[in-house]
């Protein structure tokens, strides 16, 4: 059966292994759209680190867990938020203010809602980590 959504299945890996206490975790398959989210999760210290290793199919990304993530998971459908509009989506997808953080598809690329309400962007909410 193939997956239909990869951020989804990558993600729900990411939370799953974090419980269970793993140390380690492959997300397969790599791609851009993981790779940038995995940035933001390393950028905002829930991942120790990552890294890209071509299996020659679509690529694994080996990811250092660090034991801060409680919750992390893909936000269905994409919601469209203007870069005054996080405060809603905060509300609804983290536990409490300031705590956590939303990854968000912009023109400028993807990144924390933080980054995109300093910037002054608004865009896609497309996962939550906290």
């Amino acid at each position: 059966m193939a997956g239909n959504d990869p951020l989804a299945a990558a993600l729900s890996g990411v939370d799953n292994a974090e419980r269970v206490g793993h140390l380690t975790h492959e997300v397969e398959p790599a791609s851009n759209e993981i790779g940038s989210v995995l940035e933001v999760f390393y950028d905002r210290g829930y991942v120790d680190s990552f890294q890209y290793v071509d299996d020659g199919k679509a690529g694994v990304f080996e990811v250092e867990l660090s034991g801060a993530i409680n919750e992390c998971g893909a936000v269905k459908p994409r919601y469209s938020a203007g870069a005054d509009e996080f405060e809603r989506w905060e509300k609804r997808f983290l536990p409490a203010r300031d705590y956590g953080a939303l990854v968000v598809t912009t023109s400028q690329g993807v990144m924390s809602h933080y980054e995109a309400r300093e910037t002054g962007i608004g865009g896609q909410v497309i996962a939550y980590v906290y």
